[in-house]
């Protein structure tokens, strides 16, 4: 096994049509694994599982019932697997993003791929001030070098890679990254990440 695919938010869902407006009843948390990020991770780890590459894809419900603590959570279940599988070089936290302004407004960017509209990735990756986390600058290449491939291949697909003082658990492993997929809408493309 090479790659852990886990979810820190796993409750992050989608609404299941693009309507064009956000609904103001939807609430964007289920515990329905299909309706959400657990879905999008599904599918990823069936192009990767089809390219010959060890997947593990944790569908751990860290952020419920209480959302508070969820990094916690998840960093024990990436421990107990890498303890498991020594070999997982690659550890994938995928997230639904929320973009919201201060006046209300959200925002949904997209992308067009083969003439239909999908939701863009946004890819993270951190530092820290005090210095625990030596490779941070491993996990920033690989970030660039993730997003270089998606635009060769799909121009558009990516937002602004986002790179901060912060570490969401990206300090577990020379190889570990945050990746936000769309924005609230289930029309997240994801078959065209597989591919990457």
């Amino acid at each position: 096994v090479q790659v852990l695919i886990y979810h820190t938010h796993t409750c992050e869902s989608y609404l299941d049509e693009d309507s064009g407006v956000y609904y103001d009843d939807f609430y964007p948390r289920s515990t329905d694994g299909s309706q959400g990020v657990i879905a999008v991770g599904d599918r990823i780890a069936e192009g990767l599982r089809a390219k010959g590459i060890g997947v593990i894809h944790d569908t751990t419900l860290h952020d419920y019932p209480s959302y508070e603590g969820s990094y916690g959570r998840s960093w024990d279940t990436i421990s107990a697997y890498k303890e498991k599988y020594p070999n997982i070089k690659v550890t994938i936290d995928v997230h639904r993003d929320s973009m919201t302004a201060s006046d209300g407004t959200k925002y949904k960017p997209t992308f067009t791929y083969d003439g239909k509209k999908a939701a863009q990735i946004m890819i993270m990756t951190g530092y820290e001030e005090s210095g625990d986390f030596p490779f941070w600058d491993e996990n920033l290449n690989f970030a660039v070098k993730l997003q270089k491939s998606c635009e060769d291949l799909y121009p558009g697909m990516t937002r602004a890679l986002y790179f901060g003082n912060f570490t969401y658990n990206m300090n577990f492993n020379n190889g570990s990254l945050l990746v936000e997929f769309g924005n609230g809408f289930a029309w997240v493309a994801v078959h065209v990440v597989v591919e990457v």
